[in-house]
């Protein structure tokens, strides 16, 4: 079993099949409608891409078996890996030596210090900020910068950072890594990154501060915007001076709306989750700790507390 677990090295004189498992989480409607993690990627890698090839590091895997009605992650995983037998099925036995068991919504990361893969599981929305660090600082070690993408000469870019194909940085930017920027996507002029994973075509615009928030990708970030310690869903909007508050003015743990229950988050810095497709008006201040809906309007100049 390997539910934050640790993965032992790769034994070639054993074959193991991979058994993906279904799992409580509340991070529907953040990046899909329910139940699809497919769209979820990680280091710009389908989630569960990234952890197969994490997996296959450490064991010799040929066969791999989902739960049933997840027929398109079936189908990517084989195209992926075609050596490897990919099923679909909820009726298996899952325990013994030959069979690794991951949930469907874990992350297979390598903890500080450590040469060998554990899977994280992301059951609520601040775990994926948890596990995001954990992926940035373990697999963003060096400046890996794309020959095909644009720094500008005033532009600073400091400490390990992954720059994709495609990647514009203005004049008089600043990144800070560990980061990971997606391919196609831009920061403009005058703006401070740091500590971030923005997805495939997220574009950050000119004079905003983003810090230790996970864009999912596809994503337009207008001027003078900030935003701490969030999740951005893809396909969204943030018009100019948004921005996201990621402490309470008492300097008490933020609590978490699941399923109209306040449940904390054990944090004292945590900023918005918003949903797919959402469109935020000018203006609009998001309190810490709020979800906004998928595919939500939110009008220009709303102090967001729901």
């Amino acid at each position: 079993m390997l539910q934050n677990e640790t993965v032992s090295r790769l034994n070639t004189s054993k074959k193991k099949t991979l058994v993906v498992e279904t799992s409580t989480n509340w991070l529907d409607n953040i990046f899909y409608s329910k139940d699809d993690l497919s769209s979820l990627n990680m280091m710009g890698k389908p989630l569960m891409l990234y952890n197969v090839e994490k997996l296959l590091l450490q064991y010799d895997i040929d066969g791999i078996t989902l739960p049933e009605s997840f027929s398109g992650l079936c189908d990517m995983i084989q195209a992926s890996f075609p050596r490897i037998q990919v099923d679909e099925s909820n009726d298996i036995k899952q325990t013994g030596p030959d069979n690794i068991k991951i949930p469907i919504n874990s992350v297979m990361t390598k903890p500080k210090g450590s040469e060998v893969y554990v899977a994280r599981k992301m059951v609520y929305p601040w775990d994926i900020l948890k596990i995001m660090h954990e992926v940035l600082n373990a697999e963003v070690t060096e400046t890996v910068v794309s020959k095909n993408s644009s720094i500008a000469e005033s532009a600073i870019v400091k400490g390990p950072c992954v720059i994709e194909d495609g990647v514009t940085v203005d004049d008089f930017s600043k990144i800070i890594g560990p980061i990971y920027m997606g391919k196609n996507s831009k920061v403009g002029t005058g703006s401070l990154v740091r500590h971030s994973m923005m997805g495939d075509e997220t574009n950050i615009g000119f004079n905003c501060e983003i810090a230790r928030s996970f864009f999912a990708g596809s994503t337009r970030v207008a001027h003078l915007d900030v935003v701490l310690d969030s999740i951005i869903g893809h396909d969204c909007w943030l018009g100019g001076f948004v921005g996201t508050t990621n402490v309470l003015l008492d300097k008490q743990t933020i609590r978490y709306k699941l399923d109209d229950v306040l449940v904390s988050t054990g944090l004292d810095q945590f900023g918005a989750v918003i949903g797919y497709g959402c469109s935020i008006g000018a203006g609009t201040i998001i309190l810490p700790g709020r979800f906004v809906p998928p595919k939500s309007i939110v009008q220009a100049g709303t102090v967001f507390s729901k």
